[in-house]
């Protein structure tokens, strides 16, 4: 078993400052090991959990005020998105004093389709978003080696059921299935009306567009609907952790910067399963391969920087510089290329990219697991299993 040592840590905090914590992400993710986990080290009171996707958990939910007004300690709620109604009366039940409780609360879809959580719950709610394994957390895997590890997280993904498979062809049919099972199940359950081959034809385009600048007009073409109804289609995905957009960053009006969002799958594991790429050799000889490592790089970076959606951006100008990653944190433009490559060099585009974004320090990012060296003066490269919060916690 891997330890989440980091999420469990930013439970236990997160519960000193709010008397309720939600865990949110995609189904099979690993929110419900981990919640049971904490549970099992729970210290103050008693630990009750209700599975809402389990019959006999909604009976015993049927009167949602009586059954909770009435327990103590800590209070797990799995997959709470399928009872809506419950976050006006997690409400009163968070201002209660003397606290007797606390709700920690797991769904599989974000706040915005979680209906009135963030109305409902604003100041009394904290938000933990869990993705697949983090290449920090496999850091201290002894086999295989760390060069291997890196490329079967790539290749299979993160989700736990994939990455920990006992080999390819299974970590493959549990990915099938994970899709086939988001399309039947997971969507129609969040009362989205589309039918399942409609989104699956729309996700294998997305998946054919990761990396690249959103152009919903030519999907929408594709699929013969409008951009409005496009971009609908991105929000389910998005709402629901199968993609996210990384914004532009505009530096200076007098260029032709680039206008448009960049769109990516979450998950590299999801991507190469639609992609049809079933091997590390089909990997590293398809169109996407780039696109892939990049998408996948810049998961690991946010997640180990611990930043939200809008403090992360792209750079480029039309025929010109361009940079993969802009992170502004702490009042500091940290700025990422992202290479396929054992050996990296400092190319005309980093420099424009340092002197234009007036960056901090610039990471080119590449495969390996050497430890990182200079480049240039404010260049650095390091190697992917060096993404750890170890190395950047010494970005003050």
């Amino acid at each position: 078993m891997i330890l989440r040592s980091s999420l469990f840590k930013e439970l236990q905090h997160s519960f000193t400052h709010f008397p309720v914590m939600a865990i949110l992400g995609p189904r099979q993710v690993g929110k419900t090991t981990l919640a049971r986990e904490f549970g099992a080290r729970w210290k103050k009171g008693p630990v009750t959990h209700f599975d809402l996707e389990d019959p006999d958990d909604r009976a015993r939910l049927s009167n949602l005020s009586f059954t909770l007004k009435s327990l103590a300690g800590l209070i797990i709620l799995d997959e709470v998105q399928l009872k809506p109604e419950i976050f006006p009366l997690l409400r009163v039940l968070a201002d209660r004093r003397p606290v007797s409780a606390r709700f920690l609360i797991l769904g599989s879809a974000a706040p915005e389709l979680l209906k009135n959580v963030s109305e409902s719950l604003a100041g009394r709610i904290s938000f933990l978003e869990m993705q697949g394994f983090s290449l920090g957390e496999l850091k201290n895997v002894r086999k295989p080696t760390k060069k291997v590890l890196l490329d079967q997280r790539w290749l299979r993904g993160g989700f736990p059921g994939s990455f920990l498979a006992k080999n390819l062809s299974l970590s493959e049919e549990w990915r099938d299935s994970f899709v086939r099972t988001y399309l039947e199940r997971d969507i129609p359950q969040l009362g989205i009306t589309l039918p399942a081959a409609t989104l699956r034809r729309f996700w294998t385009m997305v998946a054919h567009y990761h990396g690249q600048t959103w152009n919903g007009s030519e999907l929408g073409r594709s699929l013969g609907v409008t951009d409005k109804t496009v971009s609908r289609y991105l929000d389910i995905l998005e709402g629901t952790f199968m993609t996210f957009r990384l914004q532009p960053w505009s530096a200076n009006f007098k260029k032709r910067e680039i206008k448009a969002p960049k769109v990516y799958l979450n998950d590299s594991g999801i991507l190469h399963a639609l992609l049809k790429i079933g091997s590390q050799e089909e990997l590293l000889s398809h169109p996407k391969c780039g696109a892939s490592w990049e998408g996948f790089m810049i998961g690991q970076i946010a997640h180990e920087l611990n930043v939200d959606r809008n403090e992360m951006f792209f750079w480029g100008v039309h025929g010109g510089a361009e940079l993969d990653l802009l992170i502004v944190k702490n009042k500091k433009r940290l700025g990422f290329e992202i290479k396929l490559t054992n050996s990296p060099a400092v190319t005309p585009s980093m420099r424009s990219a340092l002197e234009t974004l007036k960056l901090y320090h610039l990471y080119v990012i590449c495969h390996g697991d050497k430890k990182p060296w200079p480049l240039s003066e404010k260049i650095t490269a390091v190697p992917a299993m060096n993404i750890t919060k170890g190395f950047f916690s010494k970005i003050k």
